[in-house]
C-alpha cells in the first residue's frame, strides 16, 4: 500500500555552479585532503590540533551540501506541502509546531548528551588516529543519515517510537523485541547519563547552582514565548543568553560565599533531586521548559565548540597522545579494557553513530517538526554538530600531557590515592609524570586532587582551560575549568530530561497495545504514571553506578556503549525495511551497509564482554573471580569489604545477562527485519504501510535556518493572501 503525497518536493533544477561555488568547494576540498593526510602520515613529529579540524570540519561541509541533500531529495523524497504532525494534530502538550531556529536547538541539545564528551576522551588511550577515523567517517555514512531517516519516517507516521514503527512494520514478533530492547536500552542509557552529571557536580557548588538556575530561566523563556511576545525567537534568545552569563558568573560568587555548603551536594542527593527533576521535566508541556531549556543551553553549547575551534586555530596546540598506543594492540588499557576492534567502536557511540538519538527523532522532534523539508537541517545537521562536539573532546584529551590524562582516567584501585604512587603506575605505562607536576595541575584549576577523576567530564575540561588559558592568559585557568565542568553538566541534563520524555512515550506506547488510554500520550494518568516508572528505573540504574566499587563509569560505560549501539542497529533495521517496503528498495544501502558494520562491531562487543575470559572484559568471568574470593574470605582491590565484594558481583550478574539479552533481542529483530523485507521483494502485494493519509499543509517555514530567495517570496506571498493581509 502507497500513500505518497500528490506533489513531493525536489531541490531547484539542474543549475550549473558558477566558477565561485567551484572555487570554494575545491578549496574545501583541499584543505580536508590536507587536514587528513597529516593525522594519517605522520608518525614521530609535532602535530598539531589544527589538521584534525580541518579534516573534521572539511568533511561535515562537504557531507551536508552533498550527500545529505540527495538523501532528502532523491531517496526520501521531502515534501514541503505535507502537513506534519505538529500541525494536524497541534495539542500544545507534545504536539506543537516549533520554530526551526528553536526546534535545532533542543533537538541538538538533547541528542548531544554525555557520548561526544566521555566516549572520545575515554578512547584517547588508544591513540586520537583511529577514534578521529570513526568520529567523521561514521557520523557522515551512518550516524547523521539514522538520525535524518529516523525523523522522516517517524513525522509520515504521526510521530510514533521506533519500537512501535518496528511493531506495526517489521511485526508483532520483531517488534515486540524491538520494544522491550529499546525500552531497556533507553533505561540504561539515561542511568549513565544522569551518572557524568553527579560525577561533574558532585561537591560543586559553582556548577550545581548555575545549573539549578538554568531552569528558571528557561521557564521564563517558555512563557515569554508562549503568553508575553509569541513569536519573538530573537528576543527572548538574547535574553536568555544574557541571564545564563549572569548565572554562570553568580555560580562562582555563590561558591565564595556563605550559600556554598548549600549548594555542595553529596552524590547520593544528587541522584535523588536528578531523579525528581526528571519526573518533573517530563510531564510539562514540552512550551513550558524542555524546548526553551534546551534552546537556551544550546546558546553555551555551539558558541562553546566554535571557541574552542577558533581556540585551536589560534593557540595551534600540538597533540601529545601518540596517533596509536600499545594499548590498542594489547587490550590492557587502564581506562577500559579490550582492543581496538572492537572497543573503540562502541567506546566512542554518540558523535559517530548513536541509537539514542533515534529514540528523539522518533520521540519529541517528530512531534514539534513543521515541515517535512526541515529532517534534513535537524536530523542530519545536528549529527554533525554533535560529531565536532566529539572532534573537539578528542581534541581536549588529546593535547594534555598523557601521564596527566592517564592519572585522571585510571582507577583509583589501580594507580592508588596518592601523587606518589600515581606517578609511579603511570611511568610503568611509559607514560612520565612527576608527583609535583600532578599536584600543580590540581592547584591551578583550584581542585584538591585530579586523581581518578574518571567519567572524561574532569579531564575535558583540563583540555578546554588549557586551549582557552593559551588565549586569555593562565590566570584564568581555573576559572575555565570551572566553565567547562559546568559547560558538560548543562551539555548532559538536557539530554536527560528529553530522554526521559521520550522514555515516557515509549512505554505508553507499549502499554497502550495493552490498555488502550496509554496510546493518548498526553492522557494525564498515564503520563504521571508511566513517568514515574520510568524515573524510578534510570534512577536505580544511577544509584548503583554512584555506589559501585569498581567505578560507576568504568563498569557502566562499555554497557553503555555496546546498549547504545545495539539501539541503532534496531533503527537501520527499520529504517532498512521502511525504504524497502515503502518502494526504495535500490537506495536500501544507505541504511543496510551502516546496519550491517554496526551489527559485526557490537554484537562481537558483546559476545566478548559476555564470555570473554579476562576478568577486566568479561562481565560473568568478573563475577566468577569475586565469587570466588568471597568464598575464600579474601579482598578483591579495588573493594575494601565484603559489602564490595558482593556489590560487584551482584553488578557484574545484572551486567552480563543485560548484555546477553539484548544481543539476543537485537538478532530477533534483524532476522525478522530481513524476513520481512525478503517477503515484500517476492510478494509486494502482502506488504502494508502505516504511514498516515496525506494533509496539506498550511504552514509556510524554510527548510533550512537561514531562508532562500524562493522562501522568502513564498512567505510574503502567504501573509498578502491572508485574511487582512
Amino acid at each position: 500500500m502507497r500513500t505518497d503525497s500528490p506533489q513531493t518536493a525536489s531541490p531547484q533544477g539542474p543549475r550549473k555552479a558558477s566558477p565561485q561555488t567551484i572555487a570554494i568547494w575545491t578549496v574545501v576540498a583541499l584543505v580536508c585532503a590536507a587536514g587528513w593526510s597529516v593525522l594519517a602520515l605522520s608518525r614521530g613529529e609535532e602535530v598539531s590540533a589544527v589538521w584534525m579540524v580541518a579534516a573534521a570540519l572539511g568533511s561535515y561541509a562537504i557531507a551536508y551540501r552533498f550527500y545529505s541533500k540527495f538523501i532528502a531529495y532523491k531517496v526520501l523524497k521531502v515534501d514541503k506541502t505535507r502537513a506534519t504532525p505538529a500541525e494536524r494534530l497541534d495539542n500544545g502538550i507534545d504536539f506543537h509546531p516549533t520554530d526551526r531556529r528553536v526546534l535545532l536547538g533542543h533537538h541538538f541539545a538533547a541528542i548531544a548528551g554525555a557520548g561526544p564528551l566521555v566516549g572520545p576522551v575515554l578512547a584517547a588511550q588508544m591513540g586520537y588516529l583511529p577514534g578521529t577515523i570513526w568520529i567523521i567517517v561514521g557520523v557522515i555514512f551512518a550516524g547523521a543519515v539514522q538520525d535524518m531517516v529516523v525523523l522522516f519516517f517517524s513525522t509520515r507516521r504521526d510521530g510514533r517510537s521506533l519500537g512501535q514503527m518496528a511493531r506495526e512494520e517489521i511485526g508483532p514478533f520483531g517488534g515486540a523485541a524491538a520494544l522491550l530492547a529499546a525500552f531497556a536500552i533507553m533505561i540504561i542509557l539515561l542511568g549513565v547519563l544522569a551518572l557524568v552529571i553527579v560525577n561533574a557536580l558532585a561537591q560543586s557548588p559553582w556548577g550545581t547552582f548555575s545549573i539549578a538556575m538554568t531552569i528558571p530561566i528557561a521557564l521564563l523563556m517558555g512563557f515569554y514565548l508562549r503568553v508575553l511576545r509569541p513569536g519573538r525567537v530573537s528576543e527572548v534568545s538574547l535574553i536568555g543568553v544574557a541571564l545564563l552569563l549572569l548565572a554562570l558568573v553568580a555560580g562562582r560568587w555563590v561558591a565564595e560565599s556563605s550559600w556554598a555548603d548549600t549548594f555542595t551536594l553529596a552524590p547520593s542527593t544528587l541522584v535523588i533531586w536528578l531523579v525528581a527533576y526528571g519526573f518533573v521535566a517530563s510531564i510539562l508541556p514540552v512550551w513550558m521548559l524542555l524546548a526553551p531549556r534546551d534552546y537556551l543551553s544550546t546558546f553555551m553549547k555551539i558558541g562553546t565548540i566554535a571557541l574552542l575551534a577558533i581556540g585551536v586555530i589560534v593557540s595551534m596546540p600540538t597533540l601529545k597522545m601518540d596517533p596509536v598506543t600499545d594499548f590498542a594492540t594489547r587490550g590492557d588499557g587502564p581506562v577500559f579494557a579490550g582492543s581496538l576492534f572492537p572497543f573503540v567502536f562502541i567506546t566512542i557511540a554518540c558523535g559517530a553513530l548513536s541509537g539514542f538519538h533515534s529514540l528523539i527523532s522518533s520521540g519529541t522532534t517528530p512531534k514539534m517538526i513543521q515541515k517535512e523539508t526541515q529532517v534534513r537541517m535537524i536530523g542530519y545537521g545536528s549529527m554533525l554538530m554533535e560529531s565536532s562536539v566529539a572532534v573537539m573532546a578528542l581534541i581536549a584529551a588529546s593535547i594534555i600531557d598523557p601521564g596527566l590524562y592517564f592519572a585522571m582516567n585510571a582507577p583509583a584501585g589501580v594507580i592508588g590515592d596518592t601523587v606518589q604512587n600515581a606517578s609511579q603506575v603511570v611511568g610503568s605505562w611509559g607514560y612520565q609524570i612527576s608527583p609535583e607536576d600532578l599536584a600543580a595541575a590540581a592547584k591551578n584549576v583550584e581542585e584538591a586532587s585530579l586523581l581518578s577523576r574518571t567519567g572524561g567530564a574532569p579531564t575535558l575540561a583540563i583540555g578546554v582551560s588549557e586551549i582557552f588559558s593559551e588565549v586569555t592568559g593562565g590566570s584564568l585557568r581555573a576559572f575555565w575549568y570551572h566553565f567547562a565542568i559546568m559547560f558538560e553538566a548543562l551539555f548532559i541534563l538536557t539530554a536527560l530530561d528529553a530522554g526521559t520524555r521520550v522514555g515516557r512515550f515509549m512505554l505508553q506506547d507499549t502499554l497502550g497495545n495493552l490498555y488502550k488510554p496509554f496510546k493518548n500520550v498526553s492522557w494525564k494518568p498515564g503520563l504521571v504514571i508511566t513517568s514515574g516508572i520510568v524515573c524510578g528505573l534510570w534512577g536505580y540504574f544511577l544509584w548503583v553506578g554512584v555506589h559501585e566499587p569498581l567505578g560507576g563509569i568504568n563498569q557502566l560505560f562499555p554497557i553503555f556503549g555496546i546498549s547504545n549501539q545495539l539501539l541503532a542497529a534496531v533503527a537501520l533495521a527499520v529504517c532498512t525495511t521502511l525504504l524497502v517496503k515503502s518502494g526504495r528498495l535500490k537506495w536500501a544501502w544507505i541504511t543496510g551497509i551502516p546496519l550491517i558494520w554496526d551489527a559485526t562491531v557490537t554484537l562481537t562487543a558483546s559476545w566478548q564482554k559476555v564470555f570473554s575470559s579476562d576478568p577486566r572484559v568479561g562481565f560473568f568471568k568478573q563475577r566468577s573471580v569475586y565469587q570466588d574470593g568471597i568464598d575464600r574470605g579474601e579482598l578483591i582491590a579495588p573493594a575494601k569489604s565484603m559489602d564490595d565484594m558482593h556489590t560487584i558481583v551482584t553488578n557484574s550478574t545484572v551486567d552480563g545477562v543485560l548484555t546477553a539479552a539484548l544481543a539476543l533481542l537485537i538478532v530477533i529483530v534483524i532476522a525478522d527485519a530481513t524476513r520481512v523485507c525478503v517477503r515484500h521483494v517476492r510478494r509486494p502485494a502482502l506488504s502494508t504501510l502505516s504511514e498516515s493519509p496525506y494533509v496539506e499543509s498550511k504552514i509556510v517555514a524554510p527548510a533550512g535556518l537561514i531562508p532562500t530567495k524562493e522562501e522568502k517570496e513564498e512567505a510574503r506571498d502567504a501573509v498578502g493572501a491572508a485574511p487582512g493581509g
